[in-house]
């Protein structure tokens, strides 16, 4: 198999090719005059400054871990574990990078063709910024894990390829929480401060420009769900591909100590060919990145149609070619159909849940929710936290249908392929959660500019989709990560030998529920610690934006201009400084777990498996409830003011507007950090799983 290996990273290169291609017919557009051109560009210096003080910030905790990695390790692939490391780091901000110049250029193109070019345009546009980043991310996915595979499973660090690229998915994870966690407290603090004093205290709309908050939520719209949607998904897409490289790894290994292994025989092939099960995942993710090519021409290709079933048909579309496209790889490799039929499980799975989550947070629940703000505050809240806790039950049974089955043709490889078959078409899926805040922008800028109603009434239905592709993306990526980190523990459960894994023994049992236990604090601290930073960080936006409105004469008359950059300014020093915390927590406490109870009784791996299970299970709940809550909320407040219930100015919009503020942090910040601190609890503990 040694001559297809180059296929993957070659494969990332043309996908980044495509992608530059993509940006280049973008920048082409025009990006209009006068204030319009100079609301967008204080949007897109406000993003860049941003990235800039994150990477900086980033760059001095990669150099700091990569020193541990590379002096710590008694491994003599240590110094490659590191430099696979900084490798991750590079990849994935300049995936982030990538994702937030693209957006911040799109969103006024966006505008520009919605006002002189129609719909259809405005929409491909649109996408096509959206596009850019699902194409970045899967590239460099396919790029930095085939570039480390290539060089290493033929050389003499073969045995330890896994151990090699788990540094490229540390990497990963350490970028993804500055760019989710920190993106999500900078995109809440700058909307709750916006809307809490713009909507409620002066009377004045969403986006009207008189608001110094309004370019900092403009702003967070991007850092959020362009930037750190991307890192969470890039992170989740690395992770499921590197836990299944290693599971195979250690099943090629006790096939050559033991003369077989029960996983090889499932799918059919001799020992010869174990090496061929690690290159599998890589196979896999090359083909769903040309399925994701195809997906997202068929969305551009009907954008003439109705916005909704186009990035519907797109991503439907897109899975069923992977799943077709897996059984192919399979029989080309010699392998029965049991693998493909782990990868049928997990797309089809993701699909479930991102239909599901469609259904809570658009549609009838959502209606119901906003008739709730009839009665005040107090019912659309009880009523919003009951519609988050009932969209649990599907996709928690979803996700142990996609275990269950996996499991049952593969084994436990089987659960990182089926983790791998839900993250195979991560280019079109990341490109359609993109497409959302770039169309939200261009609303944005829309009304900021005083484009008039026919362009407002374009750029509010592609937002309006926009908000439903969103909602999906944050339960995909749930799915995704849950997945991926599950595999991750296999993985790690695997390299730590626990071969002896008896819960009939006392001793163990106990060890295990301890670390259960502790594992379940974990989700319930970094939602208080990362809401807490939202609420203390609106505090310092809302006071200074009142301050704004009451020492800058004829700001609420229009004739004076708001000082945004500081409202720029608060957020992202709050960004900044509050994840410092939800990072120590996700990196920290598999260390202390594991190196304590191996300091106290020797059971470190044990008491660790205890508390990734524990921590992965209060995780997905927590996220799951969190996002569509958040989401339903957001949704009942756009449709009391599209007209519904009294519109806007209403009691009840008043009340659906409090739903909604309280509910942005628990989708933007709080629910999207679960999906992280689980992921780097599990890659933390793969790599000092053989210290344990």
């Amino acid at each position: 198999m040694n001559e297809m290996y180059w296929i993957t990273p070659v494969a990332g290169i043309v996908g980044l090719g495509i992608a530059a291609a993509i940006l280049a017919s973008i920048i082409k557009r025009p990006g209009g005059e006068g204030k319009v051109a100079e609301i967008a560009e204080k949007i897109h210096k406000g993003a860049m400054a941003f990235m800039k003080r994150e990477f900086l910030l980033i760059a001095v905790f990669a150099v700091v871990i990569a020193a541990l990695i590379f002096f710590c390790q008694k491994q003599e692939y240590a110094k490659y574990q590191a430099a696979a490391f900084i490798f991750g780091c590079l990849a994935s901000s300049f995936s982030g990078f990538i994702g937030m110049y693209t957006a911040t250029k799109a969103n006024v193109r966006t505008t520009i063709a919605a006002k002189e070019e129609g719909a259809a345009s405005a929409l491909g546009i649109a996408f096509f910024g959206g596009s850019v980043m699902g194409l970045t991310v899967a590239s460099m996915g396919l790029l930095g894990l085939g570039t480390l595979f290539w060089m290493f499973i033929s050389g003499d660090h073969k045995p330890h390829v896994a151990e090699i690229m788990e540094g490229f998915a540390m990497g990963a994870s350490l970028v993804a929480l500055f760019y989710r966690v920190g993106g999500g407290i900078f995109t809440k603090a700058a909307d709750v401060g916006a809307d809490l004093v713009g909507k409620l205290e002066a009377g004045i709309p969403e986006d009207d420009p008189r608001n110094p908050g309004v370019i900092a939520d403009n702003v967070g719209d991007n850092v959020g769900d362009v930037a750190g949607m991307g890192s969470d998904i890039f992170e989740s897409y690395c992770g499921a591909q590197i836990a299944t490289i290693a599971i195979a790894g250690a099943a090629g290994a006790r096939a050559v100590q033991t003369g077989g292994d029960a996983l090889l025989d499932k799918i059919g092939v001799p020992t010869a060919h174990a090496e061929s099960l690690m290159f599998l995942p890589l196979a896999l993710t090359t083909v769903g990145l040309l399925c994701s090519v195809l997906g997202i021409l068929l969305v551009r290709l009907m954008a003439a149609k109705e916005p909704a079933a186009a990035l519907r048909i797109g991503t439907i579309g897109s899975a069923a070619l992977y799943i077709i496209a897996s059984f192919i790889v399979c029989a080309i490799f010699g392998f029965n159909s049991n693998p493909a039929f782990a990868v049928f499980a997990g797309a089809v799975g993701g699909i479930v849940i991102g239909l599901v989550t469609e259904h809570y947070t658009g549609g009838k629940p959502v209606r119901d929710l906003a008739r709730q703000g009839e009665t005040g505050v107090a019912t659309v809240m009880i009523s919003g936290l009951a519609l988050g806790m009932r969209s649990v039950a599907i996709p928690l049974l979803t996700l142990a249908g996609i275990i269950a089955v996996s499991y049952h043709f593969v084994g436990l490889y089987g659960v990182g392929l089926a983790a791998v078959g839900m993250l195979g078409t991560v280019g079109i899926t990341m490109a359609i959660d993109a497409y959302g805040p770039v169309a939200d922008n261009a609303g944005g800028i829309a009304e900021m500019a005083q484009m008039g109603p026919e362009t407002r009434k374009i750029t509010d239905g592609l937002d309006a989709v926009g908000n439903t592709t969103a909602a999906i993306g944050k339960g995909f990526a749930i799915g995704a990560a849950g997945l991926a980190a599950l595999a991750l523990i296999t993985a790690f459960i695997e390299k730590a030998d626990i071969s002896s894994f008896d819960l009939i023994d006392q001793s163990v049992l106990a060890t295990f529920f301890v670390g259960l236990f502790i594992g379940g604090v974990v989700p319930f601290l970094n939602g208080a610690i990362t809401m807490t930073a939202v609420g203390e960080a609106a505090f310092e936006m809302i006071t200074e934006i009142r301050r704004q409105f009451k020492e800058i004469p004829g700001l609420l008359e229009g004739t004076a201009e708001p000082e945004t950059d500081k409202c720029i300014d608060i957020a992202t020093r709050a960004a900044t400084r509050k994840m410092l915390l939800p990072a120590l927590l996700a990196v920290g406490t598999p260390i202390v777990v594991g190196f304590g109870f191996n300091a106290i009784n020797g059971s470190g791996a044990i008491a660790l498996t205890g508390t990734l299970v524990g921590a992965l299970l209060g995780c997905i709940l927590m996220a799951l409830m969190m996002s569509n809550a958040g989401g339903a909320w957001d949704n009942a407040k756009k449709y009391v003011e599209d007209g519904n219930l009294g519109g806007k100015g209403s009691d009840v919009h008043s009340a659906c507007v409090v739903g909604d503020t309280v509910g942005d942090p628990f989708k933007d910040t709080s629910g999207p950090s679960m999906n992280i601190i689980i992921n780097v609890m599990a890659i933390v503990s793969l790599v000092i799983a053989g210290l344990l």
